[in-house]
């Protein structure tokens, strides 16, 4: 098996642009892959450009009649007029928009077959993450559902156990929905609770189809305003003892940027430094129980310069084994790219000034008052016991 990275990465995907004035705004992947760069970590990994993902491929997750209106509001944006949930605000029509969304599904389909195939031990497609797309319509800024196609390869290549871990601030809502009734995937979804942001689902109590999928989908829904210390504490009350219980062949995390206090369109307010740490666990996660091999996406993440291009950087920095140091002073040539593109500021470091990030173990007790003690012994309490393990 190669110990080289892979970084997924072709120019193209920043045609993902649903416009002006949308928060998902595709310079955040132009900006990301330069601070890439910029810090010379893409001489650390392999960069590799996939192909587009084709029907077939496609259709391991997504209906055939779903592709198909891509297709045909991809040629004519003016004739999607909501059907499907395209043209819509969340999900306007765009011409080129089956093409470029079949690429960045591409590029994480490509990953899972080269970690899968011993090509890689770790890949990386900051530009997908895209959890929200169901079946059989796009949601949330999502068209293609790239996770659960790459999942959905795993399974075709042979993969009998294969792990999913959100840790966006929006519920996984799409993969958990295309692998509901699939016990050979664990979908783990940490986010903000459903009574206060999109899309309204991840409730604890949504735990898999009765039957042999029962307990394969665990949900942990945090209290608005949750902090590093809180979100931390969650991931490590509920993450590792689940993996351990599961022992997956392959791991796959969704790293949206969007629980960070300056993102715009919801309210946890993780720093960039707890970002960070949820990352390096996700990498000793995978070496732990899946002998290394991770394919690590991005997602949301809507503060587009001051946040998204430095968590992944981070990301793709710990997969590479180069990791940034969380004090590195942002390279001068990138913050000088950032105004000429965006007329904004650039931060200056690669941190919040919040390294390292303490928080308390579950194992060392809980408050039974406490509001994020109460999110994960919800989540605990309606998922553990179907697996086998003690609330």
């Amino acid at each position: 098996m190669s110990g080289r990275a892979q970084l997924m990465w072709d120019e193209a995907v920043t045609g993902y642009d649903f416009g002006p004035g949308h928060p998902m705004d595709p310079v955040r992947l132009g900006l990301t892959r330069s601070l890439v760069g910029a810090f010379g970590l893409d001489r650390e990994l392999d960069v590799v450009a996939a192909k587009r993902a084709g029907d077939s491929t496609l259709r391991l997750v997504h209906r055939e009649d779903y592709v198909a209106a891509v297709k045909a509001a991809s040629a004519d944006p003016a004739s999607a007029r909501g059907a499907y949930g395209l043209g819509t605000e969340d999900d306007p029509a765009f011409a080129g928009m089956h093409e470029v969304s079949a690429l960045i599904a591409g590029q994480s389909v490509g990953a899972a077959e080269a970690v899968w195939r011993g090509e890689a031990l770790h890949a990386v497609n900051f530009s997908g993450g895209l959890h929200h797309a169901m079946p059989g319509g796009a949601s949330g800024f999502c068209v293609y559902n790239d996770p659960a196609l790459a999942i959905a390869r795993l399974l075709e290549l042979g993969a009998e156990r294969v792990a999913y871990v959100d840790v966006d601030v929006h519920h996984g809502d799409g993969v958990q929905a295309a692998f509901w009734e699939d016990p050979r995937v664990l979908t783990i979804s940490l986010h903000e609770h459903p009574r206060t942001l999109f899309p309204q689902t991840g409730w604890p109590e949504e735990t898999g189809a009765a039957g042999a999928a029962e307990g394969s989908a665990v949900n942990v829904a945090l209290p608005a305003g949750t902090g590093d210390e809180g979100w931390l504490r969650a991931f490590h009350a509920v993450v590792p003892e689940l993996l351990a219980q599961f022992r997956p062949q392959v791991l796959v995390t969704q790293h949206g940027a969007d629980t960070h206090f300056e993102d715009p369109l919801a309210h946890l307010a993780v720093s960039l430094d707890a970002q960070r740490a949820v990352q390096v666990a996700c990498h000793e996660l995978a070496h732990e129980y899946a002998e290394g091999r991770w394919v690590a996406l991005g997602g949301g993440g809507y503060a587009v310069v001051d946040v998204v291009p430095r968590s992944w950087t981070h990301l793709v920095g710990i997969a590479a084994g180069a990791p940034v140091e969380p004090a590195a002073a942002v390279p001068e040539a990138w913050r000088q790219e950032v105004f000429a593109r965006t007329r904004q500021l650039a931060p200056g470091r690669m941190t919040d000034g919040r390294w390292p990030v303490d928080w308390r173990e579950w194992e060392a007790g809980y408050d039974p008052a406490d509001r994020l003690d109460q999110a994960v012994l919800a989540a605990r309490r309606a998922a553990f016991p179907l697996r086998g393990l003690l609330p």
